[in-house]
């Protein structure tokens, strides 16, 4: 078959557009349900000017095209805002919009910047830092989790690892929150792209300060590396200092601010946790399934091939929805169930093959750190308010969270006290 294909019922849903993932009336579930039964690769159309493009929604496809760099590639955009606006101006600098040998030689710094020695003394600070928030949210009764907490755990580690003076990092979270989620429909494109290329500033001013005086965070490292024994630009530096900002802060925020929600929603597997009949690791993977923040990455055909009978020719886009991947039905067991004890748990939550997250340790610690202080310091919680919605085709998830926390007396005591001396249990 080629050309595009007559669309299903479900195709009046626009997935170009942030007000369909906005619609309380619509469901989603059972659209994308629908889409994995019925079209597996689905035709988006053309709207108001917008191109079109293709739409996967088994975990099966989404893994395979991650996996096949020969007919697709990343380095005309990976998200629908750069690739419906013709590319994105970081390809083939920017570690998730490069390709091929300079993707993997930018990969090799990025891993070896961001080390087991560099990642562990990170994790203690993400330990102390989330245990010491928590603590103050329970004994206080309650906050909003996502601006008191949610807000500050990823937003500090990663402003650590790059080296951002702490009074700078409030200035970088709204940026972020603009950037590419917004809270409602006061925000547009427009102010979108300028919190873009504001982060891409306030980074060339720090990659200037580091030349100037060099020190032990990631910046510094990143201008000390070459490829091919070509040192990295100003501009590799500041566009892979965007993506770690981004990257770092959007995807474990909208996840913890999704776990506290879905767990206040769930007490039986809160109390699964409480107990310890989860493992803490195994809960994590779970809360990333369910939560799916990413919804969807992207890739343009660079050389023709086929998929469900489908030609699909170069230039045309094709985006991966992990939004559909992590709730397919062929891949996990009653996927509409959020199961702190599942495993095996394939989630697609930090993509698959040469572009998984190298942030993903991080961000695996983040969310066992909260799952754990909350364990420790509270018998359970609940929401006072309506969460707020973001507004975005990429993102999903809330940007407030009202909760109320029932203190544990006898775990905040026992943080109170510190650590027993050595030899006593």
């Amino acid at each position: 078959m080629t050309g595009h294909p007559p669309a299903p019922v479900s195709a009046a849903v626009d997935l170009g557009d942030p007000a369909t993932f906005a619609d309380p009336d619509l469901d989603l579930d059972g659209f994308w349900r629908t889409l994995r039964d019925t079209a597996p690769l689905h035709w988006n159309p053309p709207v108001d000017g917008r191109r079109g493009f293709w739409v996967l929604s088994r975990h099966e496809d989404i893994m395979a095209v991650y996996r096949d760099d020969q007919h697709f590639t990343s380095e005309r955009g990976n998200v629908l805002v750069t690739l419906l606006e013709g590319g994105d101006a970081g390809a083939g600098r920017m570690l998730a919009v490069t390709d091929g040998h300079r993707h993997h030689e930018l990969r090799k710094i990025l891993q070896r910047v961001l080390s087991p020695r560099v990642l562990d003394r990170v994790a203690r600070t993400v330990r102390v830092n989330t245990r010491q928030w928590i603590r103050e949210a329970v004994e206080s009764g309650g906050c909003d989790f996502a601006e008191r907490i949610a807000a500050r755990i990823p937003m500090t580690t990663v402003a650590n690892l790059l080296g951002v003076p702490g009074e700078d990092q409030d200035y970088l979270l709204s940026l972020t929150k603009a950037a590419l989620s917004a809270d409602g429909e006061d925000v547009d494109e427009v102010d979108s792209e300028m919190a873009r290329n504001e982060i891409l500033m306030y980074f060339a001013d720090l990659v200037d300060e580091r030349r100037e005086a060099p020190g032990e965070d990631v910046i510094s490292m990143l201008i000390a590396s070459s490829i091919d024994g070509v040192p990295l630009t100003d501009e590799d530096v500041v566009l892979n200092c965007y993506s770690l900002i981004i990257g770092g802060d959007e995807t474990s925020r909208l996840t913890m601010i999704d776990c506290v929600r879905t767990l206040a929603a769930r007490p039986e597997q809160w109390q699964r946790l409480r107990r310890g009949e989860v493992a803490v690791g195994t809960a994590v993977d779970e809360v990333l399934r369910w939560a799916s923040p990413t919804m969807h990455f992207g890739r343009s055909v660079v050389r023709e091939t086929e998929l469900h009978g489908v030609r699909l020719r170069p230039g045309e886009i094709v985006t991966l929805w992990h939004a559909s991947g992590n709730r397919d039905e062929r891949v996990f067991e009653r996927p509409g169930e959020f199961d702190l004890g599942r495993t095996p748990n394939k989630h697609l939550a930090f993509g698959y093959g040469p572009h998984f997250c190298v942030g993903s340790y991080l961000a695996k610690v983040e969310i066992a750190e909260l799952l754990e202080a909350l364990r420790d310091f509270t018998t359970g919680f609940a929401l006072t308010e309506e969460p707020l919605p973001i507004r975005s085709n990429f993102l999903t998830g809330f940007s407030t969270l009202p909760a109320r926390f029932e203190p544990d007396a006898a775990g905040l005591a026992r943080e109170a006290a510190g650590p027993a001396p050595e030899g006593v249990e």
